[in-house]
């Protein structure tokens, strides 16, 4: 790297579950950095790949340093993951995902997590907002967007898999979960509904079938244990196991 001879360098070392966001030259331990001398560690972290909602501490000359610090020259920096199941401050947590995010955003509801989505983009800084607003972390697989300083909390999405996806989220988070007690469309709560109040809503075959129902206090949405049911409790069961783990 061509640099300026009396720019200060600092040595870093990430730990192995952020070498998926750094280049393979910054991978090993004790690796030279070239900064600026004014840029925060925040900054430089980021700036080598790594969102700061991955950080779980930064660690300077061993002794624990904020994202504001300054590196100096000669500085050996620890970047260290998030624990798990990470703490978020606050309750009940709540999350808000970005728009690629869909089927995660419907199984986490499922399990009665509260998850905030819409497949109309918002744009980045209005999802932003909303995480601050609403507090809700958010959940994406763009690090642009968990680099936007009005967020929240914030948490990168590592895998493109559905199944993998809800896997890494409740291994991170450890959410109270709660099947089948919110509408999948539209993140409402459900409730108990007689056959009767909505029955206009049920083609013939299901009214012959099904006696057991649930409708969205939000959105009037109605459920039954219908075709896909069986699938759907699999997707539980495994959530279940997987936090009581």
């Amino acid at each position: 790297m061509l640099c300026d001879v009396n720019a200060p360098v600092v040595h870093f070392s990430f730990a192995p579950e952020l070498h998926v966001f750094v280049a393979a030259e910054h991978s090993a331990a004790d690796v030279p950095v070239v900064t600026d001398g004014t840029s925060t560690l925040g900054h430089v972290v980021e700036s080598l790949g790594v969102p700061l909602t991955e950080v779980g501490g930064l660690v300077v000359d061993g002794a624990e340093a904020t994202p504001a610090h300054v590196p100096s020259a000669g500085e050996r920096i620890e970047v260290r993951a998030v624990e798990r199941p990470q703490q978020v401050p606050g309750a009940p947590l709540r999350f808000l995902l970005d728009v690629h995010l869909g089927t995660l955003a419907r199984r986490l509801r499922l399990l009665g997590v509260d998850a905030a989505y819409t497949n109309q983009d918002p744009g980045d800084a209005a999802l932003a907002a909303l995480s601050a607003k609403e507090q809700r972390v958010l959940l994406s697989r763009d690090r642009g967007l968990l680099r936007r300083r009005e967020i929240w909390a914030g948490a990168f999405v590592y895998s493109d898999r559905p199944d993998d996806q809800l896997r890494d989220v409740l291994r991170r988070f450890a959410p109270a979960l709660a099947p089948w007690t919110r509408c999948t469309a539209c993140n409402g709560e459900l409730a108990d509904a007689d056959k009767d109040s909505v029955r206009e809503q049920l083609q013939h075959g299901t009214q012959r079938t099904y006696d057991v129902f649930a409708q969205c206090t939000a959105c009037g949405r109605v459920y039954w244990r219908g075709a896909h049911h069986a699938r759907l409790e699999a997707i539980v069961q495994e959530a279940l196991r997987e936090n009581a783990g």
